[in-house]
């Protein structure tokens, strides 16, 4: 069985789930047919005396269009119906036995009723108010011809039509209720599911606001309040203070961009400028007034919004490991646009460089050397690795690649090769 507004080319029960229920249908219409074919043939003209052609073709209209029924109930229902009827009034032209049954012979009951289950489980109600109703205004009109007179035994087509087409839209509307009560527990589980997930994002944003928000606002304020509280400061002193509140500031705000998007499933964070190649000379500069001098050498290119995101994101990253595990250490910075690598005997990597920068790639590196003094003990305690393994993404989503790992002398290299050209991404 499928729905009433299920695409009418469907077989009847094709959207069980068992294989032998979907098969179902067209083993019994196969059954009739075949059955019915010759059973009519040698009824009409043995039992009732009919001509063998007369017969013939009455048996092709009644039994055949079974086959159609699995697939158009309805339209195998005119064929048959009409069949039945003509059938009928063809044996008014012959003399039959009183005991035989008519208007229409048993067979025909047979292949009626399998014909009315199927209208039953594909159509809707108002189409089997119509079917029964055609069906019984037939049987009566038709009792008005009858040769022997006309009784209750001759209103079986109606009744038995009727009980068919009962029964097979009972049963449809037995699988729509619990078709939809599936759809319906399908439906709650999955928006349980969402309640769950948005309430446990909801409490990660209220995690992090009061363990991380309120510190960085203390931060903020007692650096922007520093040169108020403390008398005399020098100006690099009061400068490195305001520098430490801008940072915060920045901090807090994008943290509390991320903090919305946790709350709110359609949330998409705030319309802002993503930081880009451009903004990493200040990012180094914050870092140089923490650490001491960081050379280092800027790169003027067009590169893609995600390429640059994802460059600044890797400095960023990598010069916070240098804060927190190499403080003092010589560092640089290096951001270059390379060509596409190869030997230069290669035609392919020629063609690159001649077709105008084709298999570009932007080169971020950051090296640092070892620590000035050894440190009496880390910075940050119990560490993540999170940084790398975020760096590593960025690279992969870009289609890039990622070089980390100590220096032999010390120290530490960051190297990551990022693909400026559509090519390169796909």
């Amino acid at each position: 069985m499928e729905p009433v507004e299920a695409g009418r080319s469907r077989a009847v029960l094709a959207g069980a789930s068992r294989r032998w229920v979907r098969g179902l249908p067209w083993a019994l219409a196969f059954v009739l047919s075949v059955a019915l074919l010759p059973t009519t043939i040698v009824v009409l003209t043995a039992d009732y005396g009919l001509n063998g052609a007369v017969a013939g073709g009455l048996a092709v209209a009644q039994a055949a269009p079974l086959l159609l029924a699995v697939v158009r109930p309805l339209q195998a229902w005119y064929v048959v119906f009409l069949g039945d009827v003509a059938g009928a009034l063809a044996l008014l032209s012959v003399d039959f036995e009183e005991r035989l049954l008519w208007p229409f012979p048993p067979m025909e009951l047979v292949g009626y009723v399998g014909l009315c289950l199927a209208l039953g489980l594909r159509e809707r109600r108002r189409t089997l108010v119509l079917v029964w109703l055609a069906t019984a205004a037939a049987n009566v009109g038709l009792g008005f011809a009858a040769p022997h007179g006309f009784g209750a035994r001759e209103l079986l087509f109606t009744i038995l039509g009727g009980v068919a087409l009962l029964l097979g839209g009972v049963l449809r509307d037995r699988y729509e209720v619990q078709r939809r009560l599936a759809e319906q527990e399908t439906i709650s589980e999955a928006e349980r599911g969402r309640r769950t997930l948005l309430e446990e994002r909801a409490r990660i944003a209220r995690e992090l606001h009061d363990v991380v928000a309120h510190h960085m606002s203390v931060i903020t304020v007692q650096a922007d309040t520093a040169e108020y509280r403390l008398r005399a400061l020098p100006p690099d002193v009061r400068e490195e203070f305001t520098s430490i509140a801008s940072t915060a500031r920045e901090s807090l705000g994008e943290m509390r961009r991320l903090l919305g998007v946790l709350r709110n499933e359609e949330a998409h964070g705030e319309l802002v400028p993503q930081p880009g190649l451009a903004q990493i000379g200040q990012l180094v500069e914050a870092t140089a007034r923490t650490v001491g001098p960081v050379e280092f050498s800027p790169c003027e290119a067009e590169v893609p919004e995600a390429v640059g995101l994802s460059a600044y994101r890797i400095v960023q990253e990598a010069l916070a490991n240098v804060v927190r595990h190499a403080p003092g250490a010589a560092t640089r910075v290096s951001l270059s646009v390379d060509g596409p690598v190869g030997d230069g005997d290669d035609p392919d990597d020629r063609a690159d460089r001649d077709g105008g920068g084709r298999g570009e790639r932007l080169t971020v590196l950051v090296v640092n050397g070892p620590p000035p003094r050894p440190r009496d003990g880390p910075l940050e305690v119990g560490g993540t690795g999170h940084g790398l393994v975020g760096m590593r993404e960025r690279v992969r989503l870009v289609g890039g690649t990622l070089d980390v790992g100590p220096l032999p002398a010390g120290g530490f290299r960051v190297a990551a090769h990022l693909p400026l050209t559509e090519k390169d991404f796909t």
